[in-house]
């Protein structure tokens, strides 16, 4: 089973969108791995063969890039990221939903500035190479990129197919 904190989609495009999800916390989670195995390795290199890799520091840096991108961008769509539930939750139910979707404006603007900026940043350094590694500089920045388009999309989602007003499923039917 899905964890998401809507119910299952029957919409096409909400089927779409929780597959996004899906491949993002997917993505996120063989990120985080890798990043382990990265820097066991450079651990290992360092202290038990005297011989530390050059490319784990910006391998790392890009592994922690997508993770955190992608996992906030999954916290979007299953409305886990950062709000002021408290405060909301504690009004009346018609101005929960027009808060709630004011939040859900709210990520898609923020969403939206990260996908441009980290495309600007990711593009304006992408002649620049790596110490240490055959990338460019500026690599960390396209996991941004991507993060901040999927926060949007999620957000807008939510505004779009109504979801914008229902609370998570963790917090439905309280004092409605």
């Amino acid at each position: 089973m899905q964890d998401t904190a809507f119910p299952a989609a029957t919409n096409p495009v909400a089927r779409l969108v929780d597959r996004l999800a899906g491949l993002a916390i997917a993505v996120a989670a063989l990120a985080l791995l890798g990043l382990v195995a990265v820097q066991g390795w450079q651990v290992v290199a360092r202290y038990a063969l005297n011989d530390s890799p050059s490319w784990t520091e910006p391998v790392t840096l890009l592994l922690l890039s997508t993770a955190m991108s992608l996992g906030a961008a999954s916290g979007v769509h299953t409305r886990r990221h950062f709000s002021f539930s408290l405060f909301v939750d504690a009004m009346a139910p018609a101005r929960r939903r027009v808060m709630r979707a004011l939040q859900a404006l709210a990520m898609a603007v923020i969403g939206a500035l990260l996908a441009w900026w980290g495309t600007v940043l990711f593009l304006d350094g992408l002649h620049i190479p790596t110490a240490g590694a055959a990338m460019p500089e500026s690599i960390d920045y396209l996991p941004v990129a991507v993060g901040g388009a999927l926060m949007a999309l999620f957000a807008l989602a939510q505004l779009l197919h109504g979801d914008a007003g229902n609370a998570p499923a963790d917090t439905a039917g309280e004092d409605d």
